[in-house]
């Protein structure tokens, strides 16, 4: 039960963030303005690079920042990291204690780059060589599986975005705790959705735009916890050839934002729920949840840039239930440690 326990502390978590993480942001961002900072570059590992993804999304939609995914093994095995001088450098990791994390951000400051750790340890190696660290402040996490960390990680961008903007903040911000905190109601029937995928080996999962990170931390979540063999992918780059994977019956989960990308991913799953393809989707927009079998209604009228934040729980819970219908151990998955270090 830890990982159930932990991912029902996101509300709370999110609550939290959003007053003690606005004060270190804030420097951050009078930094990057002081600089004139035209680039970020992202380190991380696993489910911190999906939310390095969601980054790549927020900041480029809404600061007009492009912003670079890091090669750690450049800077940890070859030593030759690239030239970041001029950026603003970001580690995520939830221990904050992965090798290959931390040489990034140990050469980027090295060049005068400024760095920002975000992690859940403030006296993690990462945190040491940050100039600028902002803490999850998400309490232990002893469950294997990355859930509320992870939640942490996104509202912490989305607030860097903010900072970063200036200005009075969104006020949609304030309503994510009870949104979070809204998506455990739909236990009940995240149980028997789960109930039905349980005898699939594989699955394929969809989304477009922001909710891109959701799909692959979903699609990893299914795979570590629950065994199943799950492949991400963006809406755009399915077509392009992975499509022809489908199937009748092969389950396909798709995570649906309102918003630029809606009418694309509604007339695809359209055509795929034409050809047989088994559909869940979870979405705030009708006619995507339409079209399948099985759907999870998200909360209406969060802006399309924080939907993942709250999209993401739903995902979670079922890849947790997903495990228990397929009789294997959430607690325990196969081969994984809670703090993996790479180099």
């Amino acid at each position: 039960m830890t990982m159930r326990l932990e991912l029902a502390e996101s509300p709370a978590v999110v609550a939290g963030l959003l007053a003690s993480a606005r004060a270190p942001l804030e420097r951050v961002a009078d930094e990057v303005r002081r600089r004139g900072t035209r680039f970020v570059m992202i380190a991380a590992r696993g489910t911190s690079d999906h939310a390095a993804t969601y980054a790549q999304y927020v900041l480029g939609a809404r600061n007009g920042l492009p912003v670079g995914l890091a090669t750690p093994s450049l800077s940890s095995l070859y030593r030759n990291g690239p030239r970041v001088g001029d950026a603003l450098v970001i580690g995520m990791s939830q221990s904050g204690r992965s090798p290959d994390i931390v040489a990034v951000l140990e050469d980027a400051r090295r060049q005068g780059a400024l760095t920002l750790a975000l992690t859940n340890d403030p006296g993690s190696p990462l945190a040491d060589v940050a100039d600028v660290v902002v803490a999850l402040e998400a309490g232990p996490e002893l469950a294997v599986a990355a859930t509320k960390t992870y939640v942490a990680e996104l509202a912490v961008v989305a607030l860097l975005s903010e900072a970063l903007r200036g200005g009075a903040p969104d006020p949609a911000l304030t309503r994510l705790p009870g949104a979070l905190a809204g998506m455990l109601d739909l236990e009940a029937r995240i149980v028997g959705l789960a109930g039905r995928l349980a005898p699939a080996p594989a699955c394929v999962v969809l989304a477009r735009g922001f909710q891109y990170a959701t799909a692959r931390e979903w699609a990893l979540k299914l795979k570590e916890v629950a065994g199943v063999f799950a492949d991400p992918y963006s809406a755009a780059d399915f077509e392009h050839g992975p499509i022809s994977l489908m199937e009748p019956g092969l389950p396909l989960l798709a995570v649906v934002s309102s918003g630029p990308t809606l009418p694309g991913l509604v007339a695809l799953l359209g055509r795929l729920a034409a050809d047989g393809a088994d559909l869940l989707v979870v979405s705030d927009a009708t006619e995507a949840r339409a079209l399948a079998g099985g759907s999870l209604a998200l909360p209406g009228g969060l802006p399309e840039w924080l939907a993942p934040i709250v999209a993401i729980l739903p995902c979670q819970l079922f890849a947790y239930h997903l495990a228990v219908a397929r009789g294997r151990d959430p607690e325990a998955p196969r081969n994984l440690r809670k703090v993996t270090l790479t180099r």
